[in-house]
């Protein structure tokens, strides 16, 4: 078969990071490893708080902005939807037969 055809292992992908030094990388986990245990960084790295940033500095995607007079009025403009559509549906029904 290797006659007739040409038959060719496909390329190796073989990724060399350009930037990648493991001895500084290693060096900088030991001297940050040092620095935490004399105590001259803090032991935990700052993490900003990201969850909910959006939700709070944003009004109309807020959760906690419904407030009573919101729910009241949804809830009048529901029973009201609702009364209509059911004299609709009576309506209808009764001009039916």
């Amino acid at each position: 078969m290797g006659i007739f055809f040409n038959v060719r292992k496909p390329r190796e992908f073989r990724h060399q990071p350009i930037y990648f030094d493991p001895r500084k990388d290693a060096l900088d986990e030991r001297i940050r490893n040092v620095k935490k245990e004399l105590g001259q960084l803090p032991d935990e790295e700052y993490k900003p708080n990201l969850k909910g940033a959006f939700v709070n500095q944003t009004s109309h995607v807020r959760r906690h902005q419904d407030s009573d007079t919101d729910i009241s009025s949804r809830n009048i403009k529901l029973a009201l939807a609702l009364v209509v559509l059911i004299g609709l549906f009576c309506y209808l029904y009764v001009n039916s037969q």
